[in-house]
């Protein structure tokens, strides 16, 4: 302690350290309020008083208490301790940790103090730190579980499994025979699966194989008992006894795909790339008609099969699979076979036998050779097939059968939600909202359709609407900060997608960094964890957890929001927002008549936004008591709700590279990460970093026509720098003139030459020829005509599908957009832009986009009375009329 109280200050402090322990503040406040009273410079009270104040949300107060304190009692462990937890509870985990060494240079064997520094290092990832620390705290108490497992664990993360093994049988040896009792077996049992985990992890097979059987009627889990046993036996080659367990937990449970897998590999059957010989597939064919004897109920040995299996044999197996599934009714049967149509030849065998369903069904009512099968199995069947002409890209004819399914049974949700999906693929996304919403005005009391149909209007940048959809599903009160509190990151992704296509950047930006916060959440997440695992011994899912975290920001949704904000800043930097002189400047060059409208404008958007401000905090300042009587958390007031803000960053290429750092650390194998990274470097004048990202994408994909365009991009403009002066320069100049000739597209070739080589090398793919086109404009602006000749000279050539009613042509919508968009800006080239637009137009008639003619956008050009007679089903999301006469 630092200054000595009085016996009855001292009691008084007691009581405030007690009041804080129990979450009683007010109680705390008034001892602490006693004690200063008498002694107004004592350092551990004002301290403990700004502890407390800290947890009733007066933070300002709390730091100005707890340095008074700290400065009055420098040598106090208490006042440093205080001020590290004030730290700790504002995530200010580097500082947290300086002050609790200062409270242990001061009193170094304080228990409290050591445990509180380990959870921080653990969550910092300082694992040397927190060996020592879990060292010290083993010393000090040796009699305590917790620290025994918690010294095993620090050395497991710190790479020293041997050592950690170590410790849990130094751990084991200070324990009875007799143990665990009754109400530790499930604990203990935790802890000896890890010790084998850690044994297998380290290379030591036998010795773990030895140790499980040893100690077998002490672990409690025992489907996590013989899951490790066999992966410890297929390790050590004993596939017979592996064969035997894994056969067991098939019996345990048949629709364990794992089991399966691992069956094969103890019978030599097992191929990681899917290629069999005709040999294998037919033991394979064996040992799965076995099995299905066996277990008849379960999906997956039915399933499983059709990988495998080839030509007839494939046929019969999905004709078995398929009937009964469309028998039923399965909605989900096409995601089902969905990874089938990676395999050649598979879905040109599934589109024959699903037509023959569907032409026996119509002619007889049955399946053939079958009895009479009831009217849903014809619906389920075109449900089918109109997925199936959807991925196969044949939209037309994925329309005509889906809307034949609505026409036969109008009341099934499922088909006007696979209706806006088939929509939105053929590019019709205004379509696509309406039926999604149709199918959400069916049933307003399912979630999952109420937020495909946010997705849909989003992506068609109805964003206004979405919200009104998405908050449908929300509590009452403050709607966007709902969905923001539920980390509900689709939608943020896809809002920010949304209002960066529409050119709101502010808003845009608002929604990629909250998906950005909610990833900070998740990694601040995990601290308590690093206390409550140790506690209830949950090891092997503790460490799993830390794997997690430690690649938490290589998600998926990370990457998209991380990629979508460094966009926005580039936008933002090209063509920067205007400030408030040059607003000035532009007002003072308008007549006074519009001017003064102008500003009374400006005044009225001004008092409107400020009464809302303060309406809303006068709501947020409102003290809310609950039933109990505690006071319950306002939540604070958005004061940039349109991320204005967020625009007026004085360098946005810096805050880009914050993220683009994030990116190049956890997502480093993706071509769009380095693609952003020269983006960002280019412009700001980071010439080796550039070549960097370049040698990167050259590293993942050569071929690629991004990566072409950074090739010669990077290299124009190198070539038309002005010759090095400083010793930087000449440094950097070396650097590229010895790595130029290593690349083998560039090797005894001029930018010109090599451009042309990759054309001819990929003269029949249309991005290939638009990254060329767009690179020889670059080198030589002249040759602009040429460049729009080869593109428009590119030709779309049918993929030959066997079985397909109609041959599909191998242009993708989203390529020919790029290309559009490529003509009209990079070239500026209206007229070339409109003759590509009409050419599109015909391979994509339900496109927007291009304003095909079974588009919703050609439909609204349209006279309106004709589009209201029309009979076209395309363009519109069915017909409502239909449901007015619908009887339940």
């Amino acid at each position: 302690m630092g200054a000595s109280l009085p016996p009855k200050e001292a009691n008084l402090f007691k009581l405030i350290v007690k009041s804080y322990e129990t979450k009683q503040y007010k109680k705390g406040l008034k001892a602490a309020d006693a004690i200063l009273k008498k002694f107004p410079d004592h350092g551990e009270t004002l301290s403990m008083k700004g502890l407390t104040l800290n947890c009733m949300d007066r933070k300002s107060e709390a730091y100005e208490l707890v340095r008074r304190g700290l400065k009055n009692d420098l040598k106090s462990h208490v006042c440093w301790h205080v001020y590290g937890l004030l730290y700790r509870s504002d995530r200010e985990y580097r500082e947290a940790i300086k002050c609790y060494r200062n409270a242990l240079k001061i009193d170094p064997d304080n228990i409290e103090i050591l445990r509180d520094l380990s959870l921080l290092q653990a969550q910092m990832r300082d694992l040397t730190g927190f060996v020592e620390t879990r060292q010290q705290l083993l010393t000090l108490k040796p009699n305590h579980r917790m620290n025994w497992i918690g010294f095993a664990v620090a050395h497991h993360l710190n790479s020293n499994g041997s050592k950690a093994i170590e410790i849990l049988e130094a751990y084991e040896g200070t324990l009875e025979d007799d143990y665990p009792p009754e109400n530790e077996r499930c604990e203990h049992g935790e802890m000896l699966l890890y010790k084998v985990s850690l044994m297998e992890e380290c290379g030591f097979l036998e010795r773990a194989l030895e140790e499980l059987h040893k100690k077998e009627s002490k672990i409690v889990d025992k489907l996590a008992f013989k899951e490790q046993e066999v992966s410890l036996l297929v390790k050590l080659g004993r596939l017979g006894e592996g064969e035997e367990i894994y056969r067991a937990l098939l019996s345990m449970n048949p629709d364990n795909y794992r089991y399966y897998e691992g069956l094969q590999k103890c019978l030599g059957l097992y191929s990681e790339n899917g290629q069999y010989s005709a040999n294998d597939i037919d033991k394979l064919d064996a040992l799965y008609k076995s099995l299905r004897e066996q277990y008849t109920w379960s999906s997956a040995v039915k399933r499983i099969p059709l990988d495998f299996l080839q030509g007839e044999k494939f046929r019969e197996a999905a004709d078995h699979y398929i009937r009964p599934l469309l028998t039923k009714g399965v909605p989900s049967l096409f995601s089902d076979l969905y990874p089938l149509y990676h395999h050649p030849g598979k879905a040109d065998i599934l589109e024959q036998l699903i037509l023959e369903l569907e032409d026996s069904i119509r002619k007889t009512g049955a399946y053939p050779g079958r009895a009479v099968e009831p009217p849903s199995t014809l619906m389920w069947t075109l449900f089918l097939l109109a997925q199936h002409y959807d991925r196969r890209g044949q939209f037309d004819i994925a329309l005509t059968k889906i809307d034949e399914a609505i026409d036969h049974t109008p009341t099934v949700i499922d088909l006007y939600s696979v209706k806006g999906r088939i929509l939105k693929h053929a590019g019709d996304l205004v379509a696509a909202a309406a039926s999604a919403d149709e199918a959400r005005s069916m049933d307003l009391a399912d979630r999952f359709i109420n937020s495909e149909c946010v997705k849909r209007m989003l992506q068609a940048d109805q964003v206004g609407l979405a919200e009104k959809t998405a908050v449908l599903f929300t509590k009452d009160g403050d709607q966007h900060n709902n969905l923001h509190d539920m980390q509900c990151m689709w939608y943020e992704l896809a809002s920010g997608e949304s209002y960066c296509r529409q050119g709101d950047l502010g808003r845009a930006l608002k929604k990629f960094l909250a998906v950005e916060k909610h990833y900070v959440d998740m990694n601040e997440d995990q601290f308590d964890f690093h206390s409550y695992c140790l506690r209830k011994m949950t090891l092997r899912a503790y460490v799993e957890m830390l794997k997690f975290q430690d690649r938490l920001h290589s998600h998926a949704y990370f990457h998209k929001a991380a990629a979508g904000a460094i966009r926005c800043y580039l936008k933002l930097y090209d063509s920067p927002s205007k400030s408030a002189t040059e607003e000035d400047d532009e007002m003072s060059k308008l007549p006074p008549s519009l001017k003064k409208k102008m500003r009374q404008k400006q005044r009225k958007a001004e008092a409107r936004a400020k009464k809302e401000a303060e309406e809303k905090n006068e709501e947020s300042n409102a003290v809310s008591v609950s039933k109990s009587g505690k006071r319950q958390h306002t939540k604070p007031v958005d004061l940039d709700p349109n991320g204005e803000k967020l625009l007026q960053v004085e360098d946005p290429l810096l805050e880009a590279t914050k993220y683009l750092k994030l990116l190049q650390k956890h997502s480093s194998d993706t071509l769009d990460t380095h693609l952003l990274s020269f983006e960002v470097n280019m412009r700001k004048q980071k010439v080796l970093l550039a070549f960097q990202a370049v040698k990167q994408l050259l590293r993942l994909d050569a071929d690629n026509p991004d990566t072409h365009r950074c090739l010669i991009r990077f290299f124009h403009k190198v070539d038309s720098m002005a010759a090095p002066v400083t010793d930087s320069e000449k440094l950097i100049w070396k650097v590229l003139e010895a790595e130029r000739p290593d690349l083998s597209q560039l090797h005894g070739k001029s930018l010109i030459e090599a451009n042309s080589c990759f054309l001819e090398k990929h003269k029949d793919s249309l991005l290939h020829r638009a990254s060329a086109a767009e690179m020889l404009f670059v080198l030589d602006p002249e040759k602009k005509t040429e460049a729009i000749k080869l593109v428009e000279d590119s030709t779309n050539s049918p993929v030959q599908a066997n079985g397909a009613l109609r041959a599909v042509k191998e242009w993708k919508l989203k390529d020919c957009i790029a290309v559009h968009k490529l003509l009209e800006t990079v070239l500026s080239d209206p007229d070339a832009a409109s003759r590509w637009k009409t050419r599109c137009a015909e391979y994509f008639p339900f496109s927007t986009y291009f304003e095909g003619t079974r588009s919703s956008a050609f439909s609204k050009s349209a006279d309106h009375q004709e589009a209201g007679t029309s009979g076209d089903s395309h363009s519109l999301n069915g017909k409502l009329e239909d449901f007015n006469n619908l009887t339940i």
